[in-house]
């Protein structure tokens, strides 16, 4: 029987601090009505001047073990997807590993930007099928809120910080990871990028983004992304029980579902609550849709992202 990939567990994991969109009034020329009729966000969590993205994900990383009723020791590998990693170097999984006390793993970051889960996700799919690993911690952990540039209102009122983490294990039978789709164009680079790096300018850089751009590409790219994974798996949209998009904002997720042919009713939006958390989007939206008893075991679920790169890619998921 075919080998598959299956969550095991879930956990997220939000900062204390919330930043409400009135809040932005005291510092830049925007309002509620502004933002919320534009992105449909409401609000967002910020990381503390000490809270670091391997802390973000250690907490969310615990909550899914306890969920999988696993421990440490059960855990042969780490795949932490981010675009805001603790250093340069070395990889912030490293941290989350030890501070999990997990010793002689594989453990690795992942940089696709938004699309980072979904990439992550299909290199533990690959590690386990091919008999590899046993039990991996796939984690999307962001602090966006470090690299805003805070003066800069089409960028600063978008970003939130957060973590969601899933624990992939092997099982037998049609459950588990069914298709991933990945893709890249770098072409569209100047669409959404950080002005800064190690090797360009020695800088952190802040995120420079065009926004029409954005919207153009996101929508046709994930809708073809979402079809070719259902193609592949022999599935249709009428099979899909819950479509879960990179959470970017709300006029991107709705104008996404209703190009493929999905309702509202058919569409996990969080993006009101914790905007746009980059990796951390869909597995925060899985995980605490399945913690609320929205998503339910053996619903079929499209996930799909785009980030900076430009990246995307697609997931179809039977739970």
């Amino acid at each position: 029987m075919l080998l598959n990939s299956r969550v095991l567990g879930h956990g997220h994991f939000l900062p204390a601090k919330v930043l409400e969109n009135n809040d932005f009034v005291n510092f830049i020329d925007t309002s509620d009505e502004w933002i919320y009729s534009r992105t449909g966000i409401k609000q967002r969590h910020i990381a503390l001047e000490n809270e670091l993205t391997s802390d973000l994900a250690v907490k969310a990383s615990q909550k899914a073990l306890d969920s999988a009723n696993l421990k440490s020791d059960d855990i042969d590998c780490i795949i932490l997807a981010t675009t805001t990693p603790d250093e340069t170097f070395p990889s912030t999984a490293t941290k989350v590993q030890t501070q999990l006390k997990m010793r002689n793993i594989p453990s690795f970051d992942v940089q696709a930007v938004c699309s980072g889960f979904i990439y992550s996700l299909q290199i533990a799919d690959s590690l386990i099928k091919c008999q590899k690993a046993k039990n991996i911690l796939v984690i999307g952990a962001e602090t966006l809120s470090k690299i805003v540039d805070w003066k800069d209102r089409r960028t600063c009122v978008l970003f939130g910080d957060g973590a969601g983490a899933i624990i992939l294990g092997k099982s037998k039978g049609f459950c588990g990871i069914m298709s991933t789709k990945l893709y890249s164009d770098g072409s569209w680079h100047d669409s959404l990028f950080s002005d800064g790096g190690p090797s360009i300018n020695q800088k952190v850089g802040k995120i420079r983004m065009n926004g029409k751009d954005i919207f153009k590409q996101a929508v046709n790219k994930l809708t073809e992304a979402t079809n070719e994974a259902l193609s592949e798996c022999n599935l249709d949209v009428k099979d899909i029980n819950w479509f879960i998009p990179h959470q970017a904002n709300q006029r991107i997720i709705s104008s996404t579902a209703k190009k493929i042919g999905l309702g509202e009713d058919k569409t996990i939006s969080t993006v009101r609550y914790h905007a746009n958390t980059s990796a951390a989007s869909i597995p925060l939206a899985l995980s605490s849709s399945i913690e609320n008893g929205k998503i339910k075991s053996n619903d079929i679920l499209a996930l799909c992202a785009i980030g900076g790169g430009l990246t995307w890619g697609s997931c179809i998921l039977k739970l």
